[in-house]
């Protein structure tokens, strides 16, 4: 090669962030969509474009709530329902003569309300829908000739049937009402595992796992169990993220409040959240629901450093969701149990006074009695040390060392793994930390280097106690 002018580049310099997966999750959820491998949704989605790719479904409900509320890239699963979605009876008020009956597989749970706001019989009656139990309706429209209609993006078909003669002409009076509940198609808790089972083989950086759908404490316990199969024996330090069970209809807050309690007991995992906090939520798409507040939750790790509670009031932190999207929580009364529930380490939501948002009360996890992790900004700085020395770790395997210096060559190789402590110190995810190693270590017949990590995690002000009081003036 002719000599000459060369340029090398140097690049990494700057230390900008490299995606490490922290903040990214991943859901498994009910939809159509059929996918061996997960689906990426990115934040710049439209609720539309979100629902073309994972269909009408409680999993893509979810990732719009994730999304609006943080999430920039979230992988989804999508599982088959092995439970198709009900329809309850349609029930009518009113006096006029025609009837109303529902047909169709719902997407998801819906309370429905058919209202006539003008007197008719097919294409000459009006009505106007709510899917939301009645906190929002359709425009108004004519009644079909044909009689049937089908309600956007539920599943659902109506059919309006005229009464006979000679009263058909008021088949349809102002003020008549039809209303009738569907639920959710659903995952069988086996459905579940054998989607948990495909992460075993997924290795793209992600650190959360929500798990979509209402769900009782066998599910809570099979997963917990999976949890520790894929931090132990392939590697996988994964926080999971579920969503507990609604209140039976004639459950009171109390009862309710006393039942999650109880199902508590049973599990002790600190890498295992259960959200307990329910709420009307008016969605990315419009649409008003009551959900379980998991998705929000897992919008808000996302744009969350891993130390960082999503519980912070501070403005600037963005936690709070405004009162015009979350209406109110449920069920009604639940306020007087929030003290109970965050106890017994569930995820809650709050309302303070002089804030005009929702907030977390404490990102609890299920963690046993005594644990040094017992929320989640412990437990995901815990695993993001897991992963970042691991992948130094790595680096050092068939390293041949000197038998004649083995504890100065042993600490010279741990220098390595010190470095993402000191990058997590740095950028204040910890406070401070050390790698040992301790002395005597027989590496000719064990061939296994061992370290001490140890660390100092940051502090958080999770109460302030204020001393108000009167004093006389200075005499100066």
């Amino acid at each position: 090669m002719l000599r000459d002018v060369n340029t090398t580049i140097t690049d990494g310099i700057l230390g900008l962030a490299t995606d490490k997966g922290d903040g990214i999750h991943l859901k498994i959820g009910v939809s159509p969509i059929e996918s061996d491998t997960p689906i990426v949704i990115t934040g710049n989605m439209t609720a539309l474009k979100i629902k073309g790719i994972l269909g009408f479904s409680p999993l893509a409900d979810k990732v719009m709530d994730s999304v609006e509320n943080g999430s920039s890239r979230i992988y989804c699963l999508p599982v088959k329902a092995s439970t198709a979605g009900t329809r309850g009876t349609v029930e009518k008020t009113g006096t006029g003569s025609g009837t109303l009956t529902a047909n169709g597989n719902p997407y998801n749970a819906f309370n429905v309300i058919i209202k006539i706001t003008g007197q008719g019989r097919r294409n000459t009656a009006l009505f106007v829908y709510s899917i939301d139990g009645g906190y929002s309706y359709s425009d108004e429209m004519t009644v079909p000739l044909t009689g049937e209609y089908e309600i956007p993006l539920t599943g659902l078909t109506v059919t309006f049937a005229e009464g006979a003669e000679p009263n058909v002409e008021t088949s349809f009076l102002l003020g008549d009402e039809f209303k009738f509940n569907t639920t959710a198609p659903t995952m069988t808790n086996a459905d579940v595992l054998a989607a948990i089972d495909k992460l075993k083989h997924f290795n793209d950086y992600y650190e959360i796992v929500h798990i979509v759908g209402e769900s009782q404490k066998a599910l809570w316990s099979a997963v917990s169990e999976q949890q520790i199969i894929l931090a132990s024996q392939y590697h996988k330090p994964l926080f999971f993220v579920l969503e507990g069970y609604a209140p039976d209809a004639d459950e009171t807050a109390a009862e309710y409040a006393q039942r999650l309690e109880a199902d508590k007991k049973d599990i002790k995992n600190t890498d295992i959240q259960v959200v307990a906090a329910r709420s009307l939520y008016i969605g990315m798409d419009g649409i008003t629901r009551e959900i379980n507040n998991a998705g929000i939750v897992c919008g808000l790790y996302s744009k969350t450093a891993v130390h960082q509670s999503i519980g912070k009031t501070r403005d600037t932190a963005g936690m709070g969701i405004g009162k015009t999207k979350m209406l109110e929580l449920r069920p009604s009364g639940i306020e007087e149990f929030i003290e109970l529930l965050d106890s017994a380490k569930y995820l809650t939501f709050r309302e303070y006074d002089g804030l005009d948002s929702f907030f977390v009360t404490n990102a609890r996890v299920m963690s046993p009695e005594g644990s040094d992790y017992r929320y989640a900004e412990d437990v995901r700085v815990k695993n993001k040390i897991i992963r970042e020395v691991r992948k130094e770790a790595l680096q050092l395997l068939q390293d041949d060392i000197d038998l004649e210096d083995v504890q100065n060559e042993l600490e010279t190789r741990a220098k390595f793994m010190q470095t993402p402590l000191d990058d997590m110190v740095r950028i204040k995810e910890i406070s401070s930390a050390e790698i040992s190693v301790p002395e005597g270590q027989d590496i000719l017949s064990t061939e296994k280097m061992s370290v001490i990590i140890r660390y100092v995690s940051r502090g958080y002000i999770r109460e302030i106690s204020v001393d108000l009081g009167r004093t006389k003036p200075s005499s100066d």
